[in-house]
């Protein structure tokens, strides 16, 4: 699950739904970390951020090398619009669990919001290395190149985006992707 990036159109918001608690990196916390940590999630997805975070707080007091707790508890700072306490978590995260690439993909989207291009770029960039399947991330960073003049490398990076959903089957998404694609030519 990701966080969407809202750049050249609302178009984003459809194909990257607000998202970022996941479970793609194995947990290393006792269970009752886990527990909250899986409440958390719950609470999030739901939309309480607020009760959310408290149960992160949980899983992180009993659990303070759990990364999937910070990542969580980012998501949701960021979802309260608490984009610094979002970065500080994933980059906690990050030190924690350095091969998470949609954790380097959260800090980005935060830090473009943040209006940190440079810092969202490497993080992109980072989320690729660690995962260059990962069609949104292309996009992103596509979108974050675009806005900073970078023509160029912004519709690179699209096309990959778009020959990644293709291939993966996604055909709608691959469709949208073409759309920008023309429209930022």
């Amino acid at each position: 699950m990701k966080a969407a990036l809202l750049l050249l159109t609302l178009i984003f918001s459809t194909i990257f739904p607000l998202a970022a608690c996941s479970s793609s990196s194995p947990a290393v916390a006792p269970k009752p970390a886990i527990e909250y940590n899986d409440r958390g999630t719950t609470k999030y997805q739901r939309g309480d951020n607020q009760g959310a975070i408290q149960e992160f707080d949980r899983a992180i007091t009993i659990a303070p090398k759990y990364a999937q707790a910070y990542a969580n508890r980012g998501a949701a700072k960021s979802g309260l619009g608490d984009k610094q306490g979002a970065i500080a978590d994933y980059t906690q995260a990050i030190a924690i669990n350095p091969q998470d690439a949609l954790t380097y993909y959260n800090r980005g989207v935060a830090k473009f919001e943040l209006n940190d291009t440079q810092g969202a770029v490497a993080d992109f960039d980072r989320a690729i290395a660690i995962n260059p399947q990962d069609a949104e991330t292309y996009c992103n960073r596509g979108t974050v190149k675009l806005s900073t003049g970078n023509k160029q490398g912004g519709i690179a990076d699209l096309t990959k985006c778009a020959e990644l959903f293709r291939q993966q089957g996604q055909t709608a998404d691959y469709q949208k992707i073409l759309e920008l694609i023309r429209q930022a030519k």
